[in-house]
């Protein structure tokens, strides 16, 4: 007993000018992570209106649906979408523009939550059609630190069913519409947040002699951190250390008492990760100490690499290969950008794979830039995909 692609092709289509309108209302009224408390009473309200049992406040904003099939013990499989926006200025004029300054979808959690939801509304209505049960976790905050998913796990979110595999899908603005993404075994890094305080002493620029310098120590802190990271590593075991954000002083006469350095280190490797970890701690310490400074290392444990289960990503290709046509479903690249669903795939079988959203040569701004869109008709191939994968895998 299993759903068949035609019916889910038709009812997507059928349904599709409703999902558009969620996606556009959803992207009109963005909210920054963990404040995500409107977002989840509008997707409430639609998995009511759907006849959906769920709960909501699971772990803060998150909300958790289960849709029974036949049989419903046979079978429990997880699906996932994020609910939360960035902190970014929206710059296009479309009718659907954010409404809120400052904040923005432009990661694509908007068309993720409509994907779920359109497939949540098809999956309902062919209950009978399907074997086994279909979580749906509406989830918040994976934009920031530390990561909805691991609020959510916490929360008892894989157990009471625990599913046996668990899928999500991301925009991707580099893939055409009508195709999807996939890859097996490490596809995303891990993502730590680097704090550094270099305390020095202040003074009269013009007397350097009589102060510690914050500023010229932390030129050198960042330049030498690079050589520490990358002398240290197998250089065929992918890694980067990049530092966004230095702030000290606040005139160019003026010496400051101190400096703050804010970075991100990505790995793919769980045991050089931890050792990257301490070389940065003992390396910054020595360094501002033989400089006469001292220093304050922060660096809180982050999202882990993202695993994509081998098995679990063969089958889910395979589904989208029938589903789709071969020529429709490709191989991705490695990325070091980082996922919290990464999370999951440390606790049950997880497939992360990506939905092409641009078109025609529009639509290929990247995510997280304050002109990111998407060609609405993605949605309704995101919504095959879950449908074809929730109930086939």
């Amino acid at each position: 007993m299993s759903i068949n692609t035609a019916l889910i092709n038709e009812l997507t289509d059928q349904y599709l000018s409703e999902f558009i309108a969620i996606r556009e209302h959803i992207h009109a009224h963005p909210e920054l992570s963990f404040q995500e408390f409107e977002t989840a009473k509008y997707i409430s309200s639609k998995l009511t209106e759907y006849g959906i049992a769920h709960t909501t406040g699971v772990a803060g904003t998150g909300i958790v649906a289960l849709i029974e099939g036949q049989q419903a013990d046979s079978k429990v499989i997880a699906l996932r979408a994020d609910m939360d926006a960035l902190p970014i200025q929206e710059k296009n004029n479309t009718a659907y523009r954010s409404q809120h300054d400052g904040v923005m979808h432009a990661c694509g959690h908007d068309v993720h939550s409509t994907c779920l939801l359109g497939a949540a509304k098809i999956l309902q209505e062919t209950k009978h059609l399907w074997k086994g049960s279909v979580k749906c976790i509406f989830q918040q905050g994976e934009e920031k630190h530390p990561g909805g998913a691991s609020l959510l796990i916490q929360a008892g979110v894989l157990e009471n069913p625990k599913p046996s595999a668990i899928f999500a899908l991301h925009v991707y603005p580099h893939l055409p519409y009508g195709k999807v993404g996939f890859r097996e075994g490490q596809y995303m890094a891990s993502a730590d947040e680097i704090y550094i305080t270099v305390h020095g002493k202040g003074g009269h620029a013009a007397l350097p002699h009589q102060t510690i310098d914050p500023i010229a120590i932390a030129a050198n802190l960042i330049v030498s951190l690079q050589q520490i990271i990358s002398r240290n590593n197998n250089p065929l075991n992918p890694s980067v250390l990049s530092f966004g954000q230095i702030h000290g002083g606040n005139a160019g006469n003026v010496i400051p008492d101190e400096v703050r350095i804010e970075g991100t280190l990505r790995c793919m490797d769980e045991t050089w990760r931890l050792k990257a970890h301490e070389l940065i701690k003992s390396h910054t310490s020595l360094l501002c100490e033989a400089m006469g400074a001292r220093a304050s290392v922060e660096i809180p444990m982050g999202y882990p690499f993202l695993y994509n289960h081998p098995a679990t990503t063969q089958r889910a290709r395979q589904i989208a290969q029938d589903a789709f046509g071969e020529d429709h479903v490709v191989e991705l690249d490695r990325r070091m950008a980082a996922e919290d669903f990464s999370f999951y795939t440390h606790h049950v079988p997880g497939c992360f794979f990506r939905l092409g959203t641009s078109f025609d040569g529009q639509f290929t701004k990247p995510v997280h830039n304050a002109e990111f869109d998407i060609y609405q008709q993605a949605i309704g191939v995101g919504v095959k995909a879950l449908c074809e994968i929730a109930t086939k895998y």
